[in-house]
């Protein structure tokens, strides 16, 4: 992806220059979407910030003190600073559907703050990420970095906002808007720079660019998307100082 626009970091503007980038866009934008674009484990709350269900072993009735339907493998994963939570519950290990869950950490329990609808990789989930395999890496990632076509709406996240974050539009019609707003996922990325640095710390091979943006209606080829509605709540939702992190998988992947 082109690296380029105005970086913002602890809400000052510092501009970048977009430089011999269009062969980096291609390979990066393929990572995030293409063309071809097009109930969940964890708790009973939905779209209007009810709690969610209760933690592994928490009395029912009671806070979670854990985020539901998160298995001792992932959640040992967790950073322990970590007060902030986007979780993707995967409808299938090869399906494209799941669901987004947010919770924030309150005292020693997770409260869940809203629920939506989304899509993950088109061809489902795996472990083992590379380039081109339509699948979302399951996992534990940071969420350190922000930007998109459209300004800043209001986030405490780093955002650049550039016109390289623009789709090609020989792409579907319907891709075009992919990535007014994104999140960076940070897998095989340099955290602190723009979610649209090329840099692969683990090789081209591992893949890279999976972000949270806006959504299509129907799969990816990597990365998890969601309406420009839920993406403007995330980003004024996601917060620098509670270490914000994403736990993502196939549901039954995420409980064990």
């Amino acid at each position: 992806m082109r690296n380029g626009g105005a970086l913002r970091q602890g809400g000052a503007i510092r501009t970048m220059v977009a430089v011999a980038a269009c062969g980096a866009l291609a390979m990066s934008l393929t990572a995030c979407g293409s063309s071809g674009h097009a109930s969940a484990d964890g708790g009973t709350g939905g779209p209007d910030g009810e709690t969610a269900g209760t933690g592994a072993g928490a009395p029912p009735g009671t806070a979670p003190t854990r985020v539901p339907g998160i298995g001792d493998r992932l959640w040992r994963r967790v950073p322990a600073g970590t007060r902030q939570v986007v979780a993707v519950y995967g409808a299938g290990p090869d399906s494209p559907d799941s669901t987004v869950r947010v919770f924030t950490k309150s005292g020693s329990s997770w409260k869940q703050l809203r629920s939506w609808a989304a899509h993950n990789g088109r061809k489902g989930w795996t472990s083992d990420h590379h380039e081109g395999d339509q699948r979302t890496p399951v996992g534990v990632f940071t969420l350190s970095d922000a930007g998109g076509v459209l300004a800043d709406p209001g986030t405490r996240l780093p955002y650049t906002r550039s016109a390289s974050f623009q789709a090609p539009h020989y792409w579907n019609k319907n891709s075009w808007h992919d990535f007014d707003y994104v999140v960076a996922i940070d897998y095989n990325r340099v955290r602190g720079t723009s979610p649209n640095d090329p840099t692969r710390p683990q090789g081209e091979h591992k893949g890279g660019s999976v972000w949270l943006h806006m959504d299509h209606g129907s799969g990816t080829s990597a990365c998890v998307s969601q309406s420009e509605e839920d993406m403007r709540y995330l980003l004024r939702t996601l917060d620098p100082r509670l270490h914000p992190v994403v736990v993502m998988g196939d549901s039954r992947d995420l409980a064990a």
